[in-house]
Order: structure tokens, then sequence, then C-alpha cells
């Protein structure tokens, strides 16, 4: 009978997850039992198996006794506007977003007549509406107050505002009593003002910034999209300016030790200096780092302003720092033969880079020589010239070979992507872009300052003082769902979530080493890996494959190295300017806050090397570029420039007519009629069809549209799709690309 029938076994956390994800919006645990039939008795095991998708992040509790995806948005929620769609119409993202990639879209509805007009940075709560897959419909049932944010960034040409953020598609109207006195041309903040229904909305110009075709406009656009203070407050100029040398009193003595600086050739700020020698059986390393805490104590006005900015951000033309010049150029900056106060670690090795013992100081040093890292890479396969300290270079990369041995058996995730290089002419303009080459010159101090790193964490702790940790999760289980179909295609694999480990990504890439697809697989690895973050929490380093870990070696740009000195001066009675109960109250807030200004900075600094790549690539429209796909979209193709990295889309308009099939498990579209196939990873012949400068856009066009002997083409423009993957429509070859 039916009541015997036995009830269904518990689902897996897949088979939830994916019945949580597909649920039309809140579900209870009867819904859950109903779908998989399950009985009363299963009860205990489904609350503990919620409770385990709750702690993971995959299922959020509503009020009362339900849940729903963390995907999926309440009926109510705080959202922020970013932009605007092609009418002009505000486009938002949920405030509170704690699902896996990218949060939904919400399409803003025109607010009521007498209201000003959503614009970017204000924040709302509003009722939402599922309108389809991660989108809704949302109407302001309250402003949450205009944020600072609130703000539009662009270029005024008569009486109209062209937004430089790609995401803004209207123009904002700017009558001629609002425009400041503006001349065509000029980059400009405006406000919105009280909209009207219909045409454009209206902005008045705030502020303004000077030419767009001026030598560092491009900077200067950055630090204002992305909202970089820029300017300190007159109190923390005059605290840098009154400061004065350090002495010897109270520090170790260490001038006599051949200390050398390595930065880039283009580095103004030197806060870490090196040494090594060998040592029995292996080797003794000394890691100074400039002692900032010094100079910037708690509470002072130079400490909440590099608080308020948590790191210096660094530009092709200009470095925007967390210090006034006077530290971080000046006192703090360890330069050639002057004396600067440090604190320092001093580190032994055995002959396999194992660390035998680690002792940190505060001391007073001198350095040696500003080297760079070209110099140093010469000076190891060339011979050192006889300006450079030869002998301490080949100790420095003795005891490099030691750690780098370490590393490897650690088994560490070391990605190979490529960085670029902006060189500009003596007046500002720019002459080219090219890729930076990663010489094992960058990898010795990246060994040096991981290891010293380390021993600040372990010291910390072994002093049972509160520090920052630098920590990085392992990868969400959706993002290894997503690079999994991806290693599909090339027949690679991982182990299951609970077993992976930063070596297996490793052999990953080994494998692919030499291969045309090498690079993209690199890119992809890194799409798939968590964040790193701050906070007073230990969950350890998954990436650098290390059990914890905390910066210490570059207090003069990031405020997380600053707390760690400090609290290594509380730790170890170095002196009175050590970690304060106040400051360690506030811990978990200055780690979430240094975690956003890094990722405000990484994002300022990248979108500054785009645009100026955008500009370097405006001179060729027209001409022909080897290429790679990145991505496969719905509405199109991404590309990635195989001689410089450049990337941009190819639109779906200016593909070949067609019924174009978005197979989305496969990463590929597909053309029904034309037999045409674009997929992941592809190589592919573009043409430049258009670069703009101002929004930092490419758009290509394919090189591979004729279709193969036989095929037939379609001239439908519209068409739905059959087979895997949602179909979208096609589009008259050659349109004008948007």
């Amino acid at each position: 009978m039916a009541g015997d029938t036995p009830p269904a076994p518990l689902p897996s956390r897949d088979a939830l997850r994916r019945f949580l994800r597909e649920a039309p919006g809140r579900v209870g645990k009867t819904e859950i039992s109903r779908h998989f039939g399950l009985g009363t008795e299963q009860r205990p095991a489904l609350r503990a198996l919620l409770r385990e998708l709750e702690q993971e992040g995959t299922l959020l509790r509503d009020t009362g006794r339900q849940v729903r995806h963390s995907t999926l948005l309440p009926e109510m929620a705080p959202v922020e506007v970013f932009g605007t769609d092609p009418d002009g119409e505000p486009l938002a993202r949920p405030l509170d977003w704690r699902g896996e990639g990218r949060p939904p879209l919400v399409h803003m509805r025109p607010e009521r007549p007498g209201q000003p007009a959503l614009a970017p940075g204000d924040r709302v709560m509003a009722r939402l509406k599922p309108i389809g897959p991660f989108r809704y419909e949302g109407r302001t049932f309250k402003r949450l107050g205009r944020s600072e944010t609130a703000r539009i960034l662009g270029v005024y040409q008569e009486g109209r505002l062209q937004p430089t953020d790609r995401r803004q598609k209207a123009e904002w109207s700017v009558a001629p009593e609002d425009a400041a006195g503006a001349e065509p041309g000029e980059l400009v903040l405006a406000e919105p003002l009280p909209g009207r229904p219909f045409g454009l909305s209206p902005a008045r110009i705030v502020e303004r910034l000077g030419p767009m075709e001026a030598a560092g406009a491009v900077s200067i656009l950055c630090i204002h999209a992305h909202r970089i203070p820029d300017a300190f407050p007159p109190e923390a100029v005059a605290e840098a300016e009154a400061a004065a040398p350090v002495g010897l009193a109270g520090r170790e003595d260490l001038r006599a030790l051949r200390l050398v600086t390595i930065d880039g050739e283009d580095a103004r700020d030197f806060d870490d200096a090196v040494w090594a020698a060998p040592e029995e059986a292996g080797w003794r390393v000394v890691v100074a780092i400039a002692d900032v805490a010094h100079y910037v104590r708690p509470g002072s006005a130079l400490d909440r302003a590099a608080w308020g900015r948590g790191n210096s951000v660094y530009f092709p033309d200009r470095v925007v720092p967390m210090l006034p010049e006077a530290l971080s150029n000046g006192l703090c900056s360890l330069r050639p033969d002057e004396e600067r106060g440090c604190l320092f670690v001093e580190m032994r090795f055995d002959a396999h880079g194992q660390k035998l013992g680690h002792r940190f100081g505060r001391g007073l040093m001198r350095s040696l020589a500003r080297l760079t890292y070209e110099q140093v890479q010469a000076a190891r396969d060339h011979g050192a010239p006889s300006e450079l300290p030869g002998g301490e270079i080949a100790n420095l990369y003795g005891a490099f070979a030691a750690l780098h041995a370490a590393r490897q058996k650690r088994g560490t995730l070391d990605l190979d992507l490529p960085e670029r290089r902006v060189l500009l002419d003596p007046d500002g303009q720019l002459r080219d872009v090219l890729p930076r080459q990663r010489l094992d010159s960058h990898r010795l101090i990246e060994e040096f300052m991981v290891a010293a790193n380390v021993c600040a964490a372990e010291e910390l702790e072994r002093l049972a003082q509160p520090l920052l940790y630098r920590v990085h999760d392992r990868p969400s289980d959706a993002k290894l769902e997503g690079l999994r179909q991806f290693l599909d295609s090339f027949d690679l694999d991982l182990p299951a979530a609970g077993e992976l480990r930063p070596i297996h990504f490793a052999r990953l890439l080994e494998r692919m080493e030499g291969r045309p697809e090498a690079r993209l697989l690199h890119e992809t690895v890194l799409r798939a890996q968590s964040q790193a973050a701050y906070a007073p929490e230990n969950i350890g380093h998954f990436g650098l494959a290390l059990a914890r870990y905390a910066h210490f070696t570059s207090p003069i740009r990031r405020y997380a190295d600053l707390v760690v000195h400090r609290a290594l001066i509380r730790g170890l009675k170095l002196g009175p300017d050590g970690l304060t109960p106040e400051e360690i109250a506030r811990l978990p807030d200055t780690g979430e806050h240094i975690t956003r200004t890094e990722r405000r900075a990484a994002a300022a600094e990248r979108e500054a090397v785009e645009r100026y790549l955008t500009l370097h690539m405006a001179s060729r429209v027209g001409s022909m570029f080897a290429a790679r796909i990145s991505g496969v979209t719905r509405f199109g193709l991404f590309v990635t420039v195989e001689e410089n990295g450049a990337g941009g889309l190819v639109p779906l308009s200016s593909l070949p007519d067609d019924q174009w099939i978005f197979e989305e498990a496969e990463r590929r579209l597909s053309g029904r009629y034309t037999r045409l196939a674009f997929t992941l990873g592809q190589e592919v012949e573009l043409r430049l069809a258009d670069a703009m400068p101002l929004t930092g856009g490419l758009v290509f066009e394919l090189l591979q549209g004729a279709p193969p002997p036989g095929a037939r083409r379609s001239r439908v423009r519209i068409a739905p799709g059959k087979g895997k993957g949602t179909a979208k429509g096609a589009a008259t070859a050659g349109a004008a690309a948007r």
C-alpha cells in the first residue's frame, strides 16, 4: 500500500542546493519534505542539513521558519544604483549580497514626479519582483539618504553630460545655469537634479576636473570614479612635516649590516631592505622594514588619515599615498646612505628552506644600495658590475633557492599572469603599453617577504597578542563547479572540495604549460579563487598553503602592516607606541574597512591600465589581431588580444545572420544554420572596430565569419532556440557595434 512505502533517502547537498536555487521564492521544511518524499522521522536530519547549507552561505533564513537560496532576494531589500540602461532608467544591485558570483540586476522603475532621479550611488529600500534569472524589477519604497557616492562623473559637451562609466548608458542634460562655466571636453563631477517624465535626466555640475585630453586625465578620472581620497587634512600634513629622524636610543645598531632595497625602477617609497649570508648548513636572513609606527601614533591626525585611506594607490603617472610625502618618500623610506629606524626579523633556515628560528627587534639601519629588479637579475645572469654589491646579491639568491624549494614542496598556488606596464613620455603622454617581465629577482623578494610575514603571525600568536591576519579561504563550491565544467573541455579534473589543496591547482597549470590555452587557464583558475581579506580570526591562507599569515613588510603603503607592527611593539615591549586597547576593540571594523579599501585600490589601478590600453589601441582601429575567446555570453563574446592582453567585446550583432544558441554548460555559442561555433579558449582573428577612451571599451569584429561550404544562411533576426541553454536572437552581419 502507499502508506507502507518507505520514505525516500535524504537528498544530497547538491540536490538540495539545486532545489533551493530553482524554487520561486521562500520555502519551508514542509515544501522540501514533500518535494523529496521525506518522512517526519527525517526532519532532524533535514534540519541538520539545512544548518550546514546556512553555515556555508548557500541559504538564508527569512522571517518565520522559511528559507531561501542566497541568490534569491527578499520582497523588500536595500539596493544601490550603479548605472543606467540605454533608456536612462536606473540599474541597481542589492547592498547585502551574500550569494556566489555577481549580484542580481535590479531594474528600478522611474521615480514619482517631482522626486530627484536616482543616480549612481543612491541607496533606497526597494520592493522587488522577479522578472527573469538574476533579474528583478524594483520600486522605491523609501530613500535611505543620498550617499556621498550619489554623483555623476562625465565629460561635458554643450549642454550634455556623457558618463565615463560604461554601465551608464544614457546621457544627462545640463542647463546653462548649472554648467558652472565648464568648457566642452572637460571632465566634471555633477549631481542629479529632480527629474522630468520625458527626455534626458537633468544634472548640475559641482566640480571641474580639467580637460579630458590632458596628461594625467586617466588617473584623475579613476581617482574620482572610485572615490579615493587624494588630499590630506592640514593637521596630518603638519604632523608629518614636524617629524624628526630617529636616533639609536632603544634600538639595535644594524648600520654595519649590508642591507639593500630591491624595488621597481619607478618605485618612490622603499619600505623593505634585505640581507642574507650562509651559516653552517643553511642561511641567515634579515628583513628590515620601515618603522612607520614611530611616526604614526594611534589616535593622531596621521593615523586617522592613514586608516581612512587604508593603503596607497599606484597609477602609471602618480601615487596616491597612504601617508604624506614627508614620511612616505622621506623619513620612513629606506633610502641609501641615510639612517632610518626599522623593525626587523632575523630568520635562520636550513639548506632545504625549513625555518629553524626567528627573532624580532627594533633597529637603526643604513641601506647600502637602492637596487632595481632588473639590475639584480642582470647581476645574477651576467655578473655584477663593480658598482653593485655582487657578493650580497649572490647570497640573496642562495637563500632564495632554499626558500623556493620549500615553497615548491609545500605546493602553493602560483598564477603566472602577465602584468602590463604603461610607458609615459616626460610630458605624461602615453608612449606604449608593454608586458611587465616577471623575473627571479621578483620571486626572491616575494619569498623573503612571505617568510617574514609568517614569522610575524607566529610571533604574535606566541605572545598571545591580537592581530589582523591575512586570510584566504578555499574556493566556494559554486565556483569550483564552474571551474570543473571549464576543465572538462581539456580532459582535466580536480579532487573533491574536501580534499582540494593548492598543489592540485599547481599540477593542473603544469600540465597545461606550453599550450596555447595556458594563459586562459591561469585566468580561469584565478577567477575561481576566493578573495583574500583581513580579519582578526584566522582561517589560514589557502593560496600560499600556510596555516597562519599576516602582513608585516609594507607599512608605508598598507595600514594592515602598521597594525601588525604596533602589535609586535606591544607584545615585545619595544616602546610606548604599540597597539592600544581602543585599537584592539575595533580590529574587526578595521579588518573590514581595509579589505574594502584594498579592493577599491585594485579596481582603480586596473581601470587606469585598461583605459591607457584603450587609448593605445585607439590609434589602431581597423587593425587585425590574433586573440582568444575569454568569455561566452548570450550577448556576444569577450576576447583577449594575444599581443598585449587588451580585452573587449565581439557583440552578437556583429556575427553572421543566424539563429544563435547559447549553451551555458559548454560555454559555447552555436549558429544553427551557418554551423559556426565559438567556445571558450578558441583562437580567433579580430578586427578592431571601435575604441572608446571615454568609457575604456573596445569593440571587435570576428574575421571567422564566412560559413563553411554548403551551410545555409538565415535572415531571421530573432528566433527561439532549441537544444541546451537559451537561444538568443540573430543579427545582421556588419551591423554597427554599440
